[in-house]
């Protein structure tokens, strides 16, 4: 047995959760979404990880995707989380059908591994004034075709545009989100999409939602942007709702808790722009042992 497969199953020998929901994302990203649970889902317990020492996960290899996904997936149950909500497009696509398929069933037959990608495309299906939408996102969340896969199941007639956008997270992530070279790179990006007459853009990547006034700006009023914070919010509470045996309640006090692969200060700095909020209980910790 390997040294991984040793820890994984000491971690195992004490698998009971604890009443918390854990969001995942590749760094600050995700916080966009964890900002929506906690206005719409506030009484749950939330523990978030970012692993923003090994981003951008987009350039990356899709075996190394998922084997960086899978790190942060076996730390998050390892502290009690009854659900993990991969809050990353780029692992989503890359990971998640993977970790469901093969890593759920013998690490944690009992628990439940979600994405941020299913939601989003089920509410732009739903729309039949939208004959053709745009995805922007990572080079691998494009190159997967996930959001392409996914919306021609639903709607085989939509036509579909898609257009990587590889340097907008390093930039955001360096504090560079609202510097004047970030919005001519945006819309060096968007312009290509926007001449295509598509009827809306999905944001395919968890930190552009960050850019979201700018984003709409560019692509003007008559092309919808969704917001992706909102959808996968309300789609996570009809989960809830569905999957009482996972043993998510609410409580009187909820805790939050925060941990980065990273610099801590930086991770503050710019989490809290992201989360709308204080980040207070936060740890650096290192994912790649388990």
């Amino acid at each position: 047995m390997s040294g991984q497969e040793d820890k994984i199953e000491s971690i195992n020998k004490n698998p009971a959760a604890k009443n918390i929901i854990g969001v995942f994302d590749s760094g600050l990203g995700g916080l966009t979404i964890l900002k929506y649970f906690l206005k719409n889902l506030s009484g749950y317990n939330y523990i978030y990880l970012g692993d923003n020492a090994r981003l951008p996960y987009g350039e990356k290899s899709p075996e190394t995707i998922y084997n960086y996904t899978r790190e942060a997936v076996a730390f998050l149950f390892s502290a009690g989380c009854n659900l993990i909500i991969i809050a990353c497009n780029t692992a989503s696509a890359q990971a998640l059908r993977r970790l469901q398929q093969e890593y759920l069933p013998s690490a944690y037959p009992h628990r439940k591994i979600l994405g941020v990608i299913r939601p989003l495309v089920e509410a732009i299906a739903k729309n039949p004034k939208i004959k053709a939408v745009g995805v922007i996102g990572t080079k691998a969340t494009i190159n997967s075709n996930a959001y392409k896969s996914e919306l021609e199941k639903l709607r085989p007639e939509l036509r579909i545009e898609q257009q990587s956008a590889p340097l907008i997270v390093p930039l955001i992530e360096e504090g560079w989100a609202h510097k004047p070279e970030t919005k001519m790179i945006l819309k060096k990006y968007l312009r290509p999409l926007k001449t295509k007459s598509i009827d809306a853009l999905i944001l395919g990547c968890t930190h552009y939602s960050f850019l979201y006034k700018e984003i709409r700006a560019i692509m003007g009023r008559r092309i919808p942007v969704p917001q992706a914070g909102e959808i996968i919010a309300l789609s996570l509470a009809d989960y809830l709702v569905r999957h009482g045996e996972l043993g998510l309640t609410t409580v009187a006090t909820p805790t939050y808790k925060f941990y980065t692969t990273d610099d801590i200060r930086l991770f503050k700095e710019l989490g809290e722009k992201f989360l709308g909020r204080e980040i207070k209980n936060l740890e650096r910790v290192k994912i790649s042992e388990l």
